[in-house]
């Protein structure tokens, strides 16, 4: 991958999660409409057991990492596990709003194959 390609797709998860992360204390972005009773209910069950405060804290030491290249491919692997579990609540629970959840994983995703060079020590 050309590397200033790299750094562009880098830099954009980054601020994704980043800013996303920061939501989850702050809330400056609006609430998601149209979610569904049961994602809701679900949804209450992450932030009353204080999951949600993890993810956050998980997004936003990602958003760090990815934004100053500094153990961006540790996290960019623990951030799939953030990326995959959004992709199927919203594909299970709230179809509406699945946008963003795609694009954290396909962002994910360009960044784990941009960093696949970190990776062969631990594949081979």
């Amino acid at each position: 991958m050309n590397s200033k390609v790299f750094m562009v797709l880098r830099i954009l998860l980054g601020l994704f999660v980043l800013v996303f992360g920061l939501n989850k204390f702050i809330e400056f972005l609006p609430q998601p409409e149209g979610m569904s009773a049961d994602a809701m209910t679900y949804f209450g069950a992450l932030v009353n057991s204080k999951t949600m405060v993890l993810v956050a804290i998980v997004e936003i030491v990602a958003g760090l990492a990815l934004i100053t290249n500094k153990f961006g491919a540790l996290l960019t692997i623990i951030l799939m596990s953030v990326s995959v579990n959004a992709v199927l609540f919203h594909a299970i629970l709230d179809p509406g709003n699945i946008p963003g959840a795609l694009v954290l994983l396909v962002l994910n995703i360009a960044v784990l194959i941009g960093y696949k060079d970190k990776y062969k020590a631990l594949l081979s």
